[in-house]
Formats: structure tokens, C-alpha cells, sequence
């Protein structure tokens, strides 16, 4: 096997130390020079705006673009350069992705908890939203159809977007069309940790949002950790580099395997994937089909990368693979089994899921329905991909009468007191007091 390739353990004969590191994420790593140069390049633009955007555009992008904003003419450029086809595709994506999502919108309800207290909760979209759309090594408008589709269902006032400029000082054209398709207000060629602190502080041009959401390297994913932990901006989550894990059986056919782990390795060569199996044999047969794949591959070098820092892991149970998979917790799980359904109550973490040998994660990434801006480096321990919930503030509503405060009034006064808050008591004290005074002859 080619040494470059993934890294093939058996777990039984590792100890705790040794699996520990053989779950540890590539960018987990370089945390700590990460999160200091993205420390000192947020601060650079909270200082001086669009000036610090555009030396940072020039240096990272190679192009500082005399506008950020994407004008009309650009618009219709791109509307121009993109084929039918590709048109036709992306229509195709975005009226599934609408349609999953729409199913599982949060509606507002009231109920009457008591006798004439009536407890209500309102669904309110975010006004502002950022939405960041990666083009560094590959232009993703698959990324702004999952954004900018829940965005519009939730009915956000204003949707910002930002993608890297092309060398030539453009968007790419597919980024655009898949943006106006979906309804984005505003579009700024900004990449990188420079995008996300510009709208989390906003600068001259660039409105500052909200909440800002989508995936990106790991210098995109620190930024936006950073600009929610200083509280300028909220986030959607932790959502790069990318990320797979399959757990495969003796029968799943070895070149569907490959070619699933290939898919997410030419991502960056921070991205990670992971197989795990119960039969040394599949393993070896996937090794022969990375190595056969990888020679076909235009980002085969991306790919071999990104392997260097993977694993094909033998375990002695598939119980005990999804023991690993639940404290790994992926942005990606696939379950190439014989009877995926099956062990699906086993699986407790992960970002989304990919049953049996016909479902490809990148069907899943395109046009399936599901969203791919999904939690990783290990956050879908508490964390969900983007839905249209994702884009709304939710806020209760209370309303009692006389007679609803008579009803519950006692019990608000008694736990008030037990926590020694005497003006909590009194406020209803007082109105508790005024309902049950004779009225005045």
C-alpha cells in the first residue's frame, strides 16, 4: 500500500492513548496557530473596515476587487455563463431541498396551561443573516442553494451573502445564479475568516448580520467560533473542514467504499476520512480501489493528502465500530450494511446519515433534500445541521387573567420564597391581593 494512503489500525490492539489519536481531527492539531492569526485578522478588520479587507483580499486572494458588492452586470454575466443545464440541475436541487425543509418548519401554538393563562410561542425569522459560500480550491453553489433555500422559507428580510473572489476579481457565475435563485438580497466576493468578520462586524460595505452561517476550512470555521464566543455575531455551528465516516460489512462492494471516502478527502487536505469493518478483507480490497480511483481523480493530490491523515480501522464487532463512530460523532456517516435500517437506533451522533450501498454521501451534498452545512470536529454531540428553525427566533408569549393569576398566583408566590426572591413574590402578591379586594361600594 502506498504510504501516503490511510492509516490502517486494529482496534483491539490499540490502548486508550492510542485511540484517542487515532480519532483526533487533522485541525485539532494546529488549533492553537489557527486561532491566533484568525484572532489577529478579526481584530484588523474591526479596526479598519474595508481598508484591512482589501490588503487581506490581496494577500490570500490574490485580487482586492474596487467593489466588494456583485453589481447587475455581474448578475446578468453569470446568468449568461451558466448553462441550461447546470440551471436546470440546480432548480432540480433546490425544489427538493425546499421541499424536505418546508415539511419540517415549526409552527406557532398556544395552550392553555390553566384556567385563564394562555402561554403562546411566536415564530419570528432573523432579520439579518450572513451566509458564506467557499470557492477557495472548488466553488460550492451547492452550498448557497442549502442556505439561501431555508433562509427564503423562513422569510429573513435581508440575506447577505459572501463567496471568494475568482482571480480575475469575479464571483464565480454558478454562485450567483444559485444565489439569485434562491432570493439573496446582497452578494460581497469576500473569502476566508475576512468574510466572516466583516458581517459580524460589519465595515463600510459589508452590513454587519445577525447570525452567520456555512461551511468553510478550518481558518473560516475559527472565525466564526470566535466572533460568537466575543458575542458580535451568533453562528450556525461548527461546519469544517469536511468529514466522513462509513462503517462497512463484509458485503458492501469495496469500490462504492472508496469512492465515498475519495469524495470527501478532495475537499482539503484538512479533511478526514474514516472506515471501519469487521472483515480485514473489505479493508484491503478498499485500499486497492483508493489507490485505483485516486489515479483517475483531477484532485488526486488534494485526496492523498487528506488520506495521510485518515484511518481504515478493523474491529472485531460492528457493535463495536458504532461504539466508535458515536464518540467520533461525524459530519458524515454512512452504513454501508446488509440491513442499514437496522442498526440505525445505535447511532447517537453524527451529522447526517447515509443508509445502504445506493446512497452516496454525495447525494446528500447535492440534490437529495437534505441540508450539507452539517456540524463536525465533533460538535453533532449537541449540534444539528441547518434547517429553517436555523434561521428563526422563537419567543414566548404569556397572557393571564384575573382569574388565571388567582388559579397559579400561589404557586409562583411559594417557589419564589423558597428561592429568597421577595420582589418575585410581591409582583404577584400585589395582584393576587387586588383580584380578591371587595370591589369599592
Amino acid at each position: 500500500m502506498n504510504a501516503t494512503l490511510a492509516q490502517r489500525l486494529d482496534w483491539t490492539a490499540l490502548d486508550d492513548a492510542a485511540r484517542a489519536r487515532a480519532l483526533q481531527r487533522p485541525v485539532q492539531a494546529v488549533a492553537a496557530q489557527t486561532r491566533a492569526s484568525v484572532g489577529a485578522l478579526i481584530e484588523d478588520v474591526r479596526g479598519r473596515g474595508d481598508a484591512a479587507l482589501r490588503e487581506i483580499s490581496l494577500r490570500f486572494d490574490g485580487v482586492a476587487p474596487a467593489s466588494f458588492e456583485v453589481g447587475a452586470e455581474e448578475f446578468a454575466a453569470a446568468e449568461a455563463a451558466v448553462s441550461p443545464q447546470l440551471k436546470a440541475a440546480m432548480q432540480e436541487a433546490a425544489a427538493r431541498i425546499e421541499r424536505f425543509h418546508r415539511a419540517g418548519m415549526v409552527q406557532a401554538y398556544a395552550v392553555e396551561t390553566a384556567p385563564g393563562v394562555i402561554c403562546e410561542r411566536m415564530v419570528r425569522a432573523i432579520a439579518r443573516v450572513g451566509l458564506y459560500v467557499p470557492a477557495g480550491s472548488a466553488p460550492l453553489p451547492s452550498t448557497a442553494l442549502m442556505l439561501g433555500v431555508p433562509a427564503q422559507l423562513a422569510g429573513c428580510r435581508e440575506v447577505v451573502l459572501c463567496t471568494p473572489p475568482r482571480r480575475d476579481g469575479s464571483a464565480d457565475p454558478a454562485v450567483l445564479v444559485a444565489a439569485r435563485m434562491t432570493g439573496v438580497h446582497r452578494v460581497f466576493k469576500l473569502g476566508g475568516a475576512q468574510a466572516i468578520a466583516a458581517m459580524a462586524l460589519g465595515t463600510q460595505s459589508v452590513p454587519r448580520c445577525a447570525k452567520l452561517f456555512g461551511p468553510g476550512n478550518s481558518f473560516v470555521t475559527e472565525a466564526k467560533q470566535q466572533v460568537a464566543q466575543a458575542g458580535a455575531a451568533a453562528i450556525d455551528m461548527p461546519a469544517g473542514p469536511s468529514e466522513v465516516l462509513v462503517i462497512a460489512d463484509e458485503g458492501a462492494d469495496a469500490a462504492f467504499v472508496a469512492a465515498d471516502l475519495l469524495s470527501q478527502a478532495e475537499h482539503g487536505p484538512d479533511s478526514q476520512v474514516l472506515l471501519i469493518s469487521d472483515s480485514a478483507a473489505l479493508l484491503g480490497r478498499v485500499e486497492r480501489e483508493l489507490e485505483t480511483q485516486l489515479a483517475r481523480l483531477p484532485r488526486a493530490d488534494i485526496a492523498r493528502q487528506a488520506l495521510a491523515q485518515s484511518r481504515l480501522v478493523r474491529v472485531d464487532a460492528l457493535e463495536q465500530a458504532f461504539e466508535i463512530s458515536n464518540a467520533y460523532a461525524p459530519e458524515h456517516l454512512i452504513l454501508a450494511l446488509r440491513e442499514p435500517r437496522a442498526w440505525l437506533d445505535r447511532v447517537q451522533a453524527a451529522g447526517s446519515v447515509f443508509l445502504g450501498d445506493h446512497t452516496p454521501e454525495a447525494l446528500g451534498d447535492y440534490c437529495s433534500g437534505t441540508n450539507h452545512v452539517l456540524p463536525t470536529n465533533g460538535a453533532a454531540h449537541a449540534s444539528s445541521g441547518v434547517s429553517v428553525a436555523s434561521f428563526q427566533n422563537f419567543v414566548s408569549v404569556q397572557a393571564a387573567t384575573a382569574a388565571g393569576i388567582a388559579a397559579i398566583g400561589p404557586c409562583a408566590v411559594t417557589l419564589a420564597e423558597a428561592e429568597g426572591l421577595e420582589a418575585h413574590a410581591n409582583a404577584v402578591r400585589l395582584r393576587l391581593a387586588a383580584g380578591s379586594a371587595p370591589e369599592a361600594a
